[in-house]
């Protein structure tokens, strides 16, 4: 497996795959990787003849109060499980090579990045605009897998890449979920035991939506009800656009103490 630090370095390997004639799937991550990051490299391993995984955490996404500083960082074990399920490249790109003039955003996608994760965190999404866009034109890959969990995200990126002109397929692939039902997730390592206990009730009060057995308020009420500290959202919304109508996901971004968690599900 290739470990690339420089763009010179990725250019080069990138050019040897294109004398080839060989595709390549990319899968950009902030590290700390888990079974639904490894999940998207194993789909990306069946799409294409080669996967280069990125480790980045971008700093534009966070907000002065949010955990970049402490968001977890593992990059040696990062590197074995990449290793181990047959990765070809990862890149470790440094502050530089994505932002030469500065940690600026300077991409916005109007409609499906202004509510919900767009109120609560209206940084948010152009910071990740704005990287994976940046990502995607060093790398330029066959294609780009990004995972459901984050779903109003995955709108976002496939609506920039069209505003943006890219020329990359995005594929999303389902969320991965433990044994009790919670979706995976980077910041799970900062929930004790006890919260864990209540991490786990998210995914099932979001059943009971999908299901018509709770309508948003008595839903946003349970949750409560079960420990969580705060809801900033559980509502059911168009899958592509995030209005109102016609309802078909519902979703939720909830608070136990410090740590945020973000969660979706069709309706049946």
């Amino acid at each position: 497996m290739h470990v690339i630090k420089n763009i010179d370095n990725l250019r080069l390997w990138r050019d040897g795959l294109k004398e080839k004639g060989e595709t390549l799937s990319f899968v950009p991550t902030m590290g700390a990787l888990h079974d639904g990051h490894l999940s998207l490299v194993k789909e990306g391993l069946k799409q294409c003849d080669n996967v280069i995984v990125s480790i980045f955490v971008n700093p534009t996404q966070f907000a002065p109060h949010e955990d970049f500083d402490s968001y977890p960082r593992t990059i040696e074990d990062d590197i074995k499980k990449l290793q181990n399920i047959g990765v070809q490249a990862v890149w470790l790109p440094n502050i530089d090579d994505i932002y030469p003039n500065g940690a600026q955003s300077d991409i916005h996608i109007d409609g499906v990045s202004e509510p919900l994760e767009g109120e609560f965190r209206p940084h948010f999404f152009d910071g990740v605009a704005t990287v994976v866009a940046r990502l995607l034109r060093l790398v330029n890959p066959t294609v780009a897998l990004f995972g459901e969990k984050d779903f109003q995200q995955l709108q976002v990126i496939k609506k920039m890449v069209h505003q943006e002109n890219i020329d990359v397929e995005i594929i999303g692939a389902p969320i991965m979920r433990d044994e009790n039902g919670l979706a995976l997730s980077s910041r799970n390592i900062y929930l004790s035991a006890e919260e864990y206990k209540t991490a786990i009730q998210l995914n099932k009060i979001l059943g009971e939506v999908a299901n018509d057995q709770l309508d948003e308020s008595s839903a946003t009420q349970k949750l409560l009800n079960v420990g969580f500290d705060k809801v900033d959202y559980c509502t059911v919304r168009n899958s592509e656009t995030f209005e109102l109508e016609p309802p078909n996901r519902v979703l939720a971004a909830v608070w136990l103490g410090e740590t945020r968690l973000i969660d979706n599900m069709a309706i049946r």
